[in-house]
């Protein structure tokens, strides 16, 4: 039986570690905020071609808020 989590930043279902391999640098170490918020804003914006970016800035920011890797940053904090 193979036990697999999620990775802390974006949910993604990972086997060992904190986060996935979309989630890290070259080095293994967690992408800046910044990066990752863009790079789930434009995965959202895929799905959702003709949503606002402020709709789709929005939703992100509440994923991340539920996300262990995310829930306490400033940019996170502030959304409220």
């Amino acid at each position: 039986m193979t036990t697999s989590t999620g990775c802390e930043s974006c949910g993604m279902p990972i086997e060992t570690g904190r986060y996935c391999a979309h989630c890290t640098d070259a080095e293994g170490n967690l992408q800046a905020f910044e990066d990752r918020f863009e790079r789930m804003v434009a995965w959202q914006a895929r799905r959702e071609p003709d949503a606002p970016r402020a709709d789709l800035e929005a939703a992100t920011l509440a994923y991340m808020a539920t996300m262990p890797a995310w829930r306490d940053h400033p940019r996170v904090l502030a959304r409220g």
